[in-house]
Order: structure tokens, then C-alpha cells, then sequence
């Protein structure tokens, strides 16, 4: 196994990339809300196209240093299987959440809207508590089920795919990501959840996250630490791998 970065470098990659998907989903969200106005279901459709391909290229972005998780459930699932330690899973928990809060703070600010808008969009019934369990068990069973069958080069495009489907195949739209839903709650938009709301669709995705913990280790028993260390992408500090001289200024202009 290739030596992970420090942590401080692996939370500021978190941080970042929980921004940039706060960005990608609550931006594309107030972006369909104005060129769209009032057709609900052009509107989701370009909410998820944006946030499907912009999911894809975030984890490309800061998966090599951090793994890419951007999802406090699925950092404790990858704790849980010894992909990380749990400690570092609570402070992934940390960076995730406040970066998802800085990136719908600055998608706001891109828009012209103010800074902080507390959502007043209600979300929470029984069918939306469902929806949440589906949608985070069921992209949990995607991420895990590549990495145990050595595909981990596909889990970016994978999850990227399953969440722009979910949109449209669960009630809720596929939040599936603690720290997104408490970032979301700050923007008044398409894309926002009213803080009332935000208890219950958190609790639907650990209930969602345990849930697939079960299934994981009844359908690949055998998934090992080295597996959950690819999760979503392999960890390399490339500056600690011997022998790697790092490129010069002339060898990346001819790259």
C-alpha cells in the first residue's frame, strides 16, 4: 500500500472538494431555478446533469490526496472497513461539512443572491426518509462493490452516474450525503432544505449507511483494509515514493 498524505493535506483536499460539490449542486440548482422558471422537471434535470459531471471531475480534481469522499457516511463506512482510521474519519467529517457550508455561501454570492439564505424548501415526509435510505445505501454498495472487485479506476464516473440517476429515481433527489444536506440548508433556492427538515434526512442516511455496511459484508465477505483504502480513489503522498524525482519545469512543458 502506498503511503497516504498527511492528514493536513488529505482535510484540505475534503474541505475543497466539499466546496466545489456544494458549488456544483447548489449553483446548478440556482441556475435551473432562472433559465428555467417554474418547469420543475427541466429544472432537476439540469440540476443533476451539472452535479453528476461536476461530481465525476471533483473526485478527479482531489481523490489522489484525500480519497475523495466529500460524504461523512461514506468516510465512516471506509473507517469502519479500515480504509481510515476512525479519528481521521471525524475530522473528514469536519472539513466535509464546513466546506459544503462555505460552497453554498459562495454559489450564493455567484448568483447575486446574499451570502446566507436559510432554505424555507420542506422536505421531510416518509417517502423522502425512504428515498434517503435508498439513495446512500445504494451508493455506498456502488463505491464498495468496485473497490473489492479491483475496478476503483470506474468509482468516479460510477458515482457521478449513480447520483445524477438518483435524482430522478428517489423522491428526495438523492441527497445521500450528510454534510451536502447541512450545507444546502443555507442557500434559499432550487437546491435548498429547511433546517426542520435536515434531522431526518441525516438520520435516513446513517440508518442508509449501516444498512449497507450489512450488505457489503454479506456480499463480498472477504473485502480487506487494502480494499477500503481505495476508496474512491488510491491515497498516494507522491513526494515519500522512492525513487520519484518530481518533474522538472522543462519536462512539464513537453508533457
Amino acid at each position: 500500500m502506498n503511503p497516504a498524505p498527511p492528514l493536513a493535506r488529505r482535510l484540505l483536499a475534503e474541505l475543497l472538494g466539499s466546496a466545489s460539490l456544494a458549488i456544483v449542486v447548489v449553483g446548478s440548482g440556482i441556475a435551473a431555478q432562472r433559465l428555467s422558471p417554474g418547469q420543475t422537471g427541466l429544472e432537476l434535470f439540469e440540476n443533476a446533469a451539472a452535479t453528476a459531471v461536476g461530481l465525476y471531475a471533483i473526485i478527479l480534481m482531489f481523490g489522489p490526496v484525500s480519497g475523495g469522499h466529500f460524504n461523512p457516511v461514506v468516510s465512516f463506512v471506509d473507517a469502519h472497513f479500515g480504509g481510515i482510521s476512525r479519528r481521521d474519519a471525524f475530522a473528514y467529517l469536519a472539513a466535509q461539512t464546513t466546506g459544503c457550508i462555505m460552497g453554498a455561501v459562495v454559489a450564493n454570492i455567484m448568483f447575486s443572491l446574499a451570502a446566507i439564505s436559510i432554505s424555507a424548501h420542506h422536505r421531510a415526509t416518509p417517502a423522502h426518509f425512504l428515498s434517503e435510505i435508498i439513495a446512500t445505501g445504494g451508493l455506498l454498495l456502488v463505491i464498495f462493490a468496485l473497490a473489492r472487485s479491483k475496478r476503483v479506476a470506474t468509482i468516479p464516473a460510477a458515482v457521478g452516474a449513480y447520483i445524477g440517476g438518483a435524482y430522478f429515481f428517489t423522491s428526495s433527489a438523492s441527497f445521500a450525503n450528510p454534510a451536502i444536506t447541512v450545507g444546502r440548508m443555507f442557500s434559499n433556492t432550487f437546491a435548498g432544505i429547511a433546517p426542520a427538515s435536515v434531522p431526518e434526512f441525516v438520520i435516513a442516511q446513517v440508518v442508509g449507511g449501516v444498512l449497507a455496511v450489512v450488505a457489503i459484508r454479506t456480499l463480498y465477505p472477504h473485502i480487506s483494509a487494502d480494499d477500503a483504502a481505495e476508496v474512491l480513489v488510491p491515497r498516494t503522498d507522491d513526494d515519500h515514493q522512492p525513487g520519484r524525482a518530481l518533474p522538472s519545469i522543462r519536462e512539464g512543458r513537453a508533457s
